[in-house]
Protein backbone atom coordinates (compact mmCIF):
# COMPACT_ATOMS: atom_id res chain seq x y z
CA UNK A 1 0.00 0.00 0.00
CA UNK A 2 2.91 2.12 0.87
CA UNK A 3 4.55 1.65 -2.11
CA UNK A 4 1.44 2.38 -4.37
CA UNK A 5 0.95 5.54 -2.88
CA UNK A 6 4.29 6.24 -3.38
CA UNK A 7 4.60 5.61 -7.43
CA UNK A 8 0.95 7.20 -7.56
CA UNK A 9 2.16 10.78 -6.07
CA UNK A 10 5.94 10.72 -7.74
CA UNK A 11 4.96 12.43 -10.81
CA UNK A 12 4.01 15.45 -8.61
CA UNK A 13 7.18 15.65 -6.86
CA UNK A 14 9.25 15.64 -10.09
CA UNK A 15 9.64 19.43 -10.10
CA UNK A 16 10.61 19.50 -6.12
CA UNK A 17 13.31 16.73 -6.96
CA UNK A 18 14.63 18.83 -9.69
CA UNK A 19 15.10 21.84 -7.62
CA UNK A 20 15.37 20.19 -4.17
CA UNK A 21 18.51 22.26 -2.43
CA UNK A 22 21.50 20.47 -0.97
CA UNK A 23 22.46 20.62 2.61
CA UNK A 24 23.83 23.53 2.99
CA UNK A 25 25.21 26.23 5.70
CA UNK A 26 24.47 29.53 5.75
CA UNK A 27 23.75 32.67 8.21
CA UNK A 28 20.23 33.74 8.85
CA UNK A 29 20.35 37.43 10.57
CA UNK A 30 16.90 38.81 12.07
CA UNK A 31 15.66 41.43 12.99
CA UNK A 32 14.01 39.81 16.05
CA UNK A 33 13.89 36.33 17.04
CA UNK A 34 10.68 34.40 18.68
CA UNK A 35 12.49 32.51 21.63
CA UNK A 36 9.51 30.14 21.58
CA UNK A 37 10.59 28.41 25.32
CA UNK A 38 10.67 31.73 26.93
CA UNK A 39 7.51 33.62 25.16
CA UNK A 40 9.66 36.90 24.31
CA UNK A 41 10.95 38.54 21.20
CA UNK A 42 14.62 39.19 21.02
CA UNK A 43 16.49 41.71 18.97
CA UNK A 44 19.22 41.38 16.34
CA UNK A 45 20.50 37.55 16.59
CA UNK A 46 22.17 35.39 14.16
CA UNK A 47 21.15 32.09 13.35
CA UNK A 48 23.73 29.77 11.60
CA UNK A 49 22.28 26.61 9.93
CA UNK A 50 24.55 24.01 9.03
CA UNK A 51 22.62 20.99 7.02
CA UNK A 52 19.82 20.00 8.98
CA UNK A 53 20.20 21.76 12.51
CA UNK A 54 21.21 25.07 13.97
CA UNK A 55 24.35 24.57 14.88
CA UNK A 56 24.56 28.72 16.69
CA UNK A 57 22.99 31.94 17.72
CA UNK A 58 24.41 35.01 18.49
CA UNK A 59 24.94 38.41 17.71
CA UNK A 60 27.39 39.29 14.47
CA UNK A 61 28.32 36.07 13.77
CA UNK A 62 31.42 35.95 11.51
CA UNK A 63 30.26 34.13 8.05
CA UNK A 64 33.40 31.43 6.82
CA UNK A 65 34.25 31.16 3.37
CA UNK A 66 31.13 30.44 0.67
CA UNK A 67 28.81 30.80 3.49
CA UNK A 68 25.35 31.86 2.11
CA UNK A 69 24.21 34.96 4.19
CA UNK A 70 20.52 35.72 4.36
CA UNK A 71 19.32 39.24 4.77
CA UNK A 72 16.37 38.93 7.34
CA UNK A 73 16.66 42.12 9.63
CA UNK A 74 13.30 43.67 8.53
CA UNK A 75 11.71 40.56 9.58
CA UNK A 76 10.70 38.39 12.50
CA UNK A 77 12.00 34.95 12.54
CA UNK A 78 10.12 32.42 14.18
CA UNK A 79 10.39 28.24 14.43
CA UNK A 80 8.40 26.88 12.15
CA UNK A 81 4.58 26.43 13.35
CA UNK A 82 2.76 23.29 14.39
CA UNK A 83 -0.64 22.00 13.58
CA UNK A 84 -1.64 20.02 16.54
CA UNK A 85 -5.11 18.93 14.52
CA UNK A 86 -5.04 18.25 10.82
CA UNK A 87 -7.30 16.06 8.83
CA UNK A 88 -5.41 16.06 5.71
CA UNK A 89 -7.42 13.32 3.76
CA UNK A 90 -10.73 15.36 3.92
CA UNK A 91 -11.66 18.43 2.10
CA UNK A 92 -15.36 18.87 2.30
CA UNK A 93 -17.33 21.42 0.51
CA UNK A 94 -19.57 24.21 3.26
CA UNK A 95 -22.78 21.96 2.02
CA UNK A 96 -21.35 18.75 2.37
CA UNK A 97 -20.41 18.63 5.79
CA UNK A 98 -23.46 16.93 6.80
CA UNK A 99 -23.70 12.86 7.05
CA UNK A 100 -24.71 12.49 3.77
CA UNK A 101 -22.04 14.55 2.43
CA UNK A 102 -19.60 12.08 4.42
CA UNK A 103 -21.42 9.27 2.68
CA UNK A 104 -20.58 10.22 -0.15
CA UNK A 105 -17.48 11.22 0.12
CA UNK A 106 -16.00 7.92 1.49
CA UNK A 107 -18.01 6.07 -1.48
CA UNK A 108 -17.37 8.35 -4.35
CA UNK A 109 -13.69 9.11 -3.96
CA UNK A 110 -11.10 6.47 -3.02
CA UNK A 111 -8.05 6.26 -1.42
CA UNK A 112 -5.26 7.61 -4.03
CA UNK A 113 -7.68 10.66 -5.24
CA UNK A 114 -7.88 11.64 -1.78
CA UNK A 115 -4.19 11.26 -1.22
CA UNK A 116 -3.24 13.17 -4.55
CA UNK A 117 -5.79 16.08 -3.45
CA UNK A 118 -3.86 16.47 -0.18
CA UNK A 119 -0.57 17.01 -2.01
CA UNK A 120 -2.26 20.97 -2.70
CA UNK A 121 -2.97 21.13 0.89
CA UNK A 122 0.55 20.49 2.08
CA UNK A 123 1.90 22.96 -0.11
CA UNK A 124 -0.29 25.52 1.01
CA UNK A 125 0.69 24.74 5.17
CA UNK A 126 4.30 25.18 4.03
CA UNK A 127 3.54 28.39 2.89
CA UNK A 128 1.75 29.63 5.42
CA UNK A 129 4.56 28.95 7.64
CA UNK A 130 3.97 25.14 9.33
CA UNK A 131 6.70 23.06 8.85
CA UNK A 132 4.93 19.84 11.06
CA UNK A 133 1.08 18.84 11.47
CA UNK A 134 -0.36 16.07 13.64
CA UNK A 135 -3.03 14.25 11.20
CA UNK A 136 -5.91 13.29 13.70
CA UNK A 137 -7.86 10.39 11.47
CA UNK A 138 -11.03 10.90 9.16
CA UNK A 139 -8.13 9.69 6.46
CA UNK A 140 -9.30 6.05 5.49
CA UNK A 141 -7.34 3.48 6.52
CA UNK A 142 -4.06 4.58 6.94
CA UNK A 143 -3.97 7.12 4.43
CA UNK A 144 -2.36 9.80 6.59
CA UNK A 145 0.52 7.14 6.95
CA UNK A 146 1.45 6.64 3.77
CA UNK A 147 1.55 10.26 2.68
CA UNK A 148 3.51 11.33 5.56
CA UNK A 149 5.75 8.76 4.24
CA UNK A 150 6.03 10.08 0.70
CA UNK A 151 6.89 13.18 1.97
CA UNK A 152 9.55 11.60 4.28
CA UNK A 153 10.95 9.58 1.29
CA UNK A 154 10.78 13.03 -1.09
CA UNK A 155 8.64 12.14 -3.13
CA UNK A 156 6.04 15.07 -2.36
CA UNK A 157 7.06 18.65 -0.67
CA UNK A 158 5.12 19.09 2.84
CA UNK A 159 5.37 19.63 6.43
CA UNK A 160 6.43 16.51 8.38
CA UNK A 161 3.63 15.10 9.66
CA UNK A 162 2.71 13.12 12.82
CA UNK A 163 0.10 10.82 11.61
CA UNK A 164 -2.51 9.11 13.88
CA UNK A 165 -4.35 6.59 11.21
CA UNK A 166 -8.22 6.16 11.62
CA UNK A 167 -9.71 7.08 15.18
CA UNK A 168 -10.21 4.33 17.87
CA UNK A 169 -14.07 4.53 17.98
CA UNK A 170 -17.34 3.17 19.71
CA UNK A 171 -20.06 2.15 17.31
CA UNK A 172 -20.64 4.36 14.75
CA UNK A 173 -17.81 6.21 14.70
CA UNK A 174 -18.77 10.00 14.65
CA UNK A 175 -21.08 9.72 11.81
CA UNK A 176 -24.66 11.10 13.34
CA UNK A 177 -27.49 9.34 11.88
CA UNK A 178 -26.27 6.53 9.73
CA UNK A 179 -28.65 3.68 9.84
CA UNK A 180 -28.26 0.20 10.91
CA UNK A 181 -28.23 -0.97 6.93
CA UNK A 182 -25.31 1.28 6.42
CA UNK A 183 -23.46 0.77 9.92
CA UNK A 184 -20.50 -1.08 8.36
CA UNK A 185 -19.47 1.94 6.42
CA UNK A 186 -18.25 3.75 9.78
CA UNK A 187 -15.23 1.40 9.91
CA UNK A 188 -13.86 2.45 6.88
CA UNK A 189 -12.66 5.73 8.28
CA UNK A 190 -12.95 4.26 12.25
CA UNK A 191 -11.26 1.28 14.41
CA UNK A 192 -14.57 0.70 16.12
CA UNK A 193 -13.45 -1.02 19.32
CA UNK A 194 -15.74 -3.76 20.76
CA UNK A 195 -13.92 -4.62 24.19
CA UNK A 196 -10.66 -4.04 26.20
CA UNK A 197 -8.55 -6.73 24.22
CA UNK A 198 -9.97 -5.28 21.09
CA UNK A 199 -9.21 -2.07 22.12
CA UNK A 200 -5.23 -3.68 22.87
CA UNK A 201 -5.36 -5.35 19.95
CA UNK A 202 -6.38 -2.36 17.54
CA UNK A 203 -3.66 -0.36 19.45
CA UNK A 204 -1.23 -3.01 18.12
CA UNK A 205 -2.77 -2.84 14.39
CA UNK A 206 -1.90 0.89 14.60
CA UNK A 207 1.45 0.34 15.93
CA UNK A 208 2.23 -1.98 12.89
CA UNK A 209 1.11 -0.23 9.87
CA UNK A 210 3.49 2.71 11.26
CA UNK A 211 1.31 5.62 13.29
CA UNK A 212 3.06 8.32 15.19
CA UNK A 213 0.14 8.77 17.86
CA UNK A 214 -3.22 7.12 18.94
CA UNK A 215 -6.20 9.16 18.78
CA UNK A 216 -9.43 7.91 20.30
CA UNK A 217 -13.28 9.28 20.81
CA UNK A 218 -13.81 9.27 24.57
CA UNK A 219 -17.52 10.85 23.30
CA UNK A 220 -18.35 10.31 19.86
CA UNK A 221 -20.07 13.82 19.61
CA UNK A 222 -22.05 14.25 17.63
CA UNK A 223 -23.00 10.76 18.18
CA UNK A 224 -24.44 9.48 21.31
CA UNK A 225 -22.01 6.54 22.55
CA UNK A 226 -18.57 6.64 23.65
CA UNK A 227 -15.76 3.84 25.01
CA UNK A 228 -16.05 2.90 28.19
CA UNK A 229 -13.30 3.82 30.92
CA UNK A 230 -11.42 0.07 30.81
CA UNK A 231 -11.28 0.50 26.76
CA UNK A 232 -9.59 3.95 27.06
CA UNK A 233 -7.39 2.70 29.61
CA UNK A 234 -6.47 -0.60 27.73
CA UNK A 235 -5.76 1.93 24.86
CA UNK A 236 -3.58 3.94 27.45
CA UNK A 237 -2.02 1.56 28.32
CA UNK A 238 -0.83 -0.01 24.99
CA UNK A 239 0.66 2.67 23.17
CA UNK A 240 2.34 4.10 26.03
CA UNK A 241 3.87 0.58 26.23
CA UNK A 242 5.18 1.35 22.89
CA UNK A 243 6.25 4.97 23.29
CA UNK A 244 3.15 6.45 21.82
CA UNK A 245 0.92 8.85 23.02
CA UNK A 246 -2.86 9.06 23.28
CA UNK A 247 -4.79 12.09 22.36
CA UNK A 248 -8.74 12.17 23.16
CA UNK A 249 -11.70 13.31 20.99
CA UNK A 250 -13.53 14.80 24.18
CA UNK A 251 -16.51 17.71 24.67
CA UNK A 252 -18.37 17.05 27.93
CA UNK A 253 -16.92 17.05 31.43
CA UNK A 254 -17.95 13.27 31.69
CA UNK A 255 -16.33 12.11 28.81
CA UNK A 256 -12.99 14.37 29.54
CA UNK A 257 -12.94 13.37 33.17
CA UNK A 258 -12.50 9.93 32.38
CA UNK A 259 -10.23 10.15 29.76
CA UNK A 260 -8.18 12.03 32.00
CA UNK A 261 -8.37 9.28 34.35
CA UNK A 262 -7.94 6.53 32.00
CA UNK A 263 -4.50 8.15 31.61
CA UNK A 264 -4.61 10.33 28.34
CA UNK A 265 -2.21 12.92 27.15
CA UNK A 266 -4.50 15.40 25.42
CA UNK A 267 -7.57 16.67 24.99
CA UNK A 268 -9.09 17.87 21.66
CA UNK A 269 -11.91 19.97 21.78
CA UNK A 270 -12.79 20.48 25.04
CA UNK A 271 -15.73 22.56 23.74
CA UNK A 272 -17.95 22.43 27.08
CA UNK A 273 -15.27 22.01 29.30
CA UNK A 274 -15.72 23.11 32.87
CA UNK A 275 -13.34 24.28 35.70
CA UNK A 276 -13.05 21.14 37.56
CA UNK A 277 -12.06 19.28 34.09
CA UNK A 278 -9.87 22.08 33.80
CA UNK A 279 -8.13 21.12 37.19
CA UNK A 280 -8.02 18.01 36.68
CA UNK A 281 -6.17 18.22 33.15
CA UNK A 282 -3.67 20.79 34.91
CA UNK A 283 -3.33 18.04 38.03
CA UNK A 284 -2.41 14.88 35.47
CA UNK A 285 -0.31 17.21 32.69
CA UNK A 286 -2.62 16.86 30.04
CA UNK A 287 -2.42 19.57 27.12
CA UNK A 288 -5.86 20.64 25.83
CA UNK A 289 -5.87 21.59 22.06
CA UNK A 290 -8.63 24.04 21.47
CA UNK A 291 -10.15 23.93 17.69
CA UNK A 292 -12.00 27.15 18.02
CA UNK A 293 -11.91 27.58 13.90
CA UNK A 294 -16.23 27.69 14.76
CA UNK A 295 -15.34 31.55 16.20
CA UNK A 296 -12.94 32.50 14.04
CA UNK A 297 -14.03 34.72 11.18
CA UNK A 298 -13.88 32.05 8.88
CA UNK A 299 -15.77 29.85 10.79
CA UNK A 300 -18.30 32.73 12.03
CA UNK A 301 -19.13 33.28 8.25
CA UNK A 302 -19.84 29.38 7.91
CA UNK A 303 -22.07 29.48 10.77
CA UNK A 304 -24.17 32.44 9.54
CA UNK A 305 -24.30 30.83 5.81
CA UNK A 306 -25.62 27.81 7.56
CA UNK A 307 -28.39 29.57 9.49
CA UNK A 308 -27.01 30.99 12.54
CA UNK A 309 -28.22 34.23 14.25
CA UNK A 310 -25.54 36.82 15.64
CA UNK A 311 -27.14 35.85 19.19
CA UNK A 312 -26.12 32.27 18.62
CA UNK A 313 -22.95 33.15 16.89
CA UNK A 314 -21.48 35.53 19.57
CA UNK A 315 -23.02 33.50 22.53
CA UNK A 316 -20.59 30.34 21.25
CA UNK A 317 -17.65 32.52 20.88
CA UNK A 318 -18.41 33.88 24.78
CA UNK A 319 -18.43 30.11 25.64
CA UNK A 320 -15.32 29.21 23.96
CA UNK A 321 -13.25 32.14 25.11
CA UNK A 322 -14.30 31.77 28.71
CA UNK A 323 -12.69 28.20 28.15
CA UNK A 324 -9.25 29.23 26.60
CA UNK A 325 -9.51 32.20 29.58
CA UNK A 326 -9.94 29.47 32.21
CA UNK A 327 -7.49 26.94 30.68
CA UNK A 328 -4.77 29.95 30.65
CA UNK A 329 -6.15 30.37 34.44
CA UNK A 330 -5.75 27.19 35.76
CA UNK A 331 -2.05 26.55 34.14
CA UNK A 332 -2.67 23.64 31.52
CA UNK A 333 -0.92 23.70 28.44
CA UNK A 334 -2.53 24.43 25.59
CA UNK A 335 -1.48 23.59 22.02
CA UNK A 336 -2.52 25.53 19.00
CA UNK A 337 -4.62 22.96 16.25
CA UNK A 338 -7.26 24.04 13.05
CA UNK A 339 -9.68 21.08 12.98
CA UNK A 340 -10.12 22.88 9.25
CA UNK A 341 -11.44 19.86 7.34
CA UNK A 342 -14.03 22.41 5.15
CA UNK A 343 -13.31 24.37 1.87
CA UNK A 344 -13.44 27.91 3.48
CA UNK A 345 -12.73 29.38 -0.34
CA UNK A 346 -8.94 29.86 1.01
CA UNK A 347 -5.63 27.49 0.90
CA UNK A 348 -6.38 25.14 3.56
CA UNK A 349 -3.11 26.68 5.68
CA UNK A 350 -4.35 30.11 5.41
CA UNK A 351 -7.59 28.53 7.05
CA UNK A 352 -5.74 27.16 9.59
CA UNK A 353 -4.38 30.66 10.40
CA UNK A 354 -7.40 32.12 10.60
CA UNK A 355 -8.00 30.02 13.67
CA UNK A 356 -5.62 32.48 15.39
CA UNK A 357 -7.97 35.16 15.08
CA UNK A 358 -10.43 33.38 17.73
CA UNK A 359 -7.63 33.49 20.21
CA UNK A 360 -6.90 37.25 19.62
CA UNK A 361 -10.31 37.82 20.03
CA UNK A 362 -10.33 35.33 23.64
CA UNK A 363 -8.02 38.30 24.58
CA UNK A 364 -4.51 35.76 24.21
CA UNK A 365 -1.56 37.89 23.58
CA UNK A 366 0.64 36.96 20.56
CA UNK A 367 3.68 35.58 22.05
CA UNK A 368 0.87 32.47 23.83
CA UNK A 369 -0.38 32.22 20.28
CA UNK A 370 3.26 31.81 19.25
CA UNK A 371 3.74 29.40 22.21
CA UNK A 372 0.67 27.25 21.63
CA UNK A 373 1.70 27.18 17.59
CA UNK A 374 5.59 26.03 18.64
CA UNK A 375 7.33 24.95 21.93
CA UNK A 376 3.83 23.69 23.58
CA UNK A 377 3.30 21.43 20.37
CA UNK A 378 6.71 20.47 20.28
CA UNK A 379 6.54 18.86 23.76
CA UNK A 380 3.25 17.57 22.93
CA UNK A 381 4.02 15.42 19.91
CA UNK A 382 7.32 14.21 21.71
CA UNK A 383 9.65 16.56 20.23
CA UNK A 384 10.62 19.29 23.09
CA UNK A 385 14.29 20.94 21.71
CA UNK A 386 14.36 19.96 18.31
CA UNK A 387 11.14 21.39 16.53
CA UNK A 388 9.76 24.42 18.02
CA UNK A 389 12.24 26.67 18.98
CA UNK A 390 15.57 28.36 17.80
CA UNK A 391 18.65 27.11 19.34
CA UNK A 392 21.76 24.69 18.94
CA UNK A 393 21.19 21.95 17.61
CA UNK A 394 17.27 21.95 17.31
CA UNK A 395 16.60 20.97 13.88
CA UNK A 396 16.12 23.96 11.34
CA UNK A 397 12.50 24.61 10.90
CA UNK A 398 12.66 28.08 10.52
CA UNK A 399 9.53 30.77 9.57
CA UNK A 400 9.94 34.83 8.97
CA UNK A 401 7.50 37.36 8.31
CA UNK A 402 8.37 41.12 7.25
CA UNK A 403 8.00 43.77 9.55
CA UNK A 404 7.54 43.54 13.72
CA UNK A 405 5.35 40.33 14.82
CA UNK A 406 5.90 41.46 17.98
CA UNK A 407 3.85 45.04 17.76
CA UNK A 408 1.96 44.00 14.25
CA UNK A 409 0.78 40.39 14.51
CA UNK A 410 -2.59 40.15 13.35
CA UNK A 411 -1.79 42.21 9.88
CA UNK A 412 1.67 40.39 9.60
CA UNK A 413 1.32 36.79 10.31
CA UNK A 414 -0.66 35.57 7.12
CA UNK A 415 2.23 35.68 4.89
CA UNK A 416 5.60 34.40 5.21
CA UNK A 417 8.10 35.91 3.17
CA UNK A 418 10.66 32.73 4.08
CA UNK A 419 9.92 29.02 5.06
CA UNK A 420 13.41 26.50 6.23
CA UNK A 421 12.56 22.85 6.94
CA UNK A 422 15.23 19.96 7.83
CA UNK A 423 17.57 23.27 6.92
CA UNK A 424 16.44 23.59 3.56
CA UNK A 425 15.23 26.74 2.50
CA UNK A 426 11.38 26.49 0.65
CA UNK A 427 10.42 29.66 -0.01
CA UNK A 428 12.38 32.71 0.22
CA UNK A 429 10.37 35.65 -0.72
CA UNK A 430 12.90 38.47 0.52
CA UNK A 431 15.75 38.34 -2.33
CA UNK A 432 18.55 39.16 0.34
CA UNK A 433 20.95 36.78 -0.08
CA UNK A 434 24.78 37.01 -0.78
CA UNK A 435 27.72 34.48 0.11
CA UNK A 436 30.81 35.40 1.16
CA UNK A 437 34.42 35.52 0.11
CA UNK A 438 37.10 34.28 1.98
CA UNK A 439 37.59 35.36 5.42
CA UNK A 440 40.66 36.90 7.35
Amino acid sequence: MKKLFALLLTFLAIPFLLHAQEAQTYIIKAGKIFDAEKGVFLESRDILVEGKVIKEMGRNLKPGKGVTVIDLTDHTVIPGLIDSHTHLLTDLAPDKNTIGGTVEYITTQDGAYRALRSVKLLESYLAAGFTTVKDLGNSGMFLDVSLSNAIDEGFIRGPRMFASGPILSSVGGQFLGLSHDYGHLAATEYRIIKSPDDARFAVREHINYGTDLIKICADNSPNNTALTRDEMQAIVEMAHGFGKKVTAHANSPASITSAVLAGVDGIEHGYRIDDASLALMAKHDVYLVPTDYHVAPIGIKYHKDGGWTDEQANSFKQVLNKRLQSAEKQQVKIVFGSDIYVDFGMSRGDAAKNVFVAYLDAGIPAHKILQYATSNAAEFIGAKDKLGVLKPNAIADIVAYKGDLEKDFNNIFNKAAFVAKNGEILINHTGTTTTTGSQK
